[in-house]
């Protein structure tokens, strides 16, 4: 892969080079029935609630759950469901030398070695940080939030510093899903306590939406080009739509 820097990038939102795909999707959470339905495993969730997440064949391996798709067949499933659709109605086009897989996994290491997982399946494939998306909840985030972004910070959250540890760089992608945060409460109760009724409510209008845009980013040569409209976008309100 080529890199070019450029003087329209700005250096702390974006790395600019000639070619990137995602080609890995990480969702993280925590194992254990007791954490399942948690504002932590936010990840999981959105997995569990794709479109297509009955066509998936998980299977434990790299210390998750993980599976691959043909990216021929992701697209078709893209068309399939709406996500990402032709105005007028032909088969959405596959970027020239896009990968022939896309791979998802879920860490069963726990959260806060996340990236125990997400290395073994990225030195097996041969991946770089660049191909690499990782999907959390964002205490930093209103509920009803999703955020695309590209590298930064890690805001305190533990599976994306066991991610860049693992992976020498904080140059990622993260998809992120904003929890809020508590106002009279400790971190670790409120991530590890279940959405309320409402929330999942507003979770339920969120995660459609954000499918969209995650089968957008997958077939999607330069990723960045969305950061305009989805660096930062509100989809619901609290139990009602917007």
């Amino acid at each position: 892969m080529h890199f070019v820097k450029s003087p329209a990038c700005d250096l702390h939102a974006c790395l600019c080079y000639t070619f990137r795909m995602i080609q890995l999707v990480a969702f993280l959470g925590n194992y254990g029935r007791e954490y399942a339905r948690t504002r932590h495993n936010a990840g999981w969730l959105f997995a569990d609630s794709l479109p297509f997440a009955d066509k998936l064949s998980w299977q434990s391996k790299f210390k998750g759950l993980y599976t691959s798709v043909d990216t021929t067949l992701f697209a078709e499933w893209a068309q399939q469901y709406n996500l990402f659709a032709k105005k007028d109605g032909s088969a959405v086009p596959l970027p020239k030398d896009a990968p022939e897989k896309i791979y998802f996994l879920k860490p069963e290491t726990y959260m806060n070695l996340s990236g125990d997982s997400i290395i073994e399946l990225v030195n097996f494939y041969k991946l770089r940080p660049e191909n690499v998306m990782v999907v959390h909840d964002e205490l930093e985030l209103p509920l009803g939030t999703v955020s695309l972004k590209w590298s930064g910070g890690l805001g305190g959250h533990n599976g994306l510093r066991s991610t860049k540890a693992v992976l020498s760089t904080a140059d990622f992608w993260r998809l992120r899903f904003g929890i809020g945060r508590p106002d009279n409460r400790e971190i670790a109760d409120y991530v590890l306590t279940p959405f309320t009724p409402d929330e999942q409510i507003t979770l339920s209008q969120v995660f459609p939406q954000a499918a969209e845009l995650l089968a957008k980013v997958l077939l999607s040569t330069d990723p960045n080009r969305l950061i305009s409209e989805w660096g930062k976008k509100k989809l619901a309100a609290e139990g009602a739509v917007l």
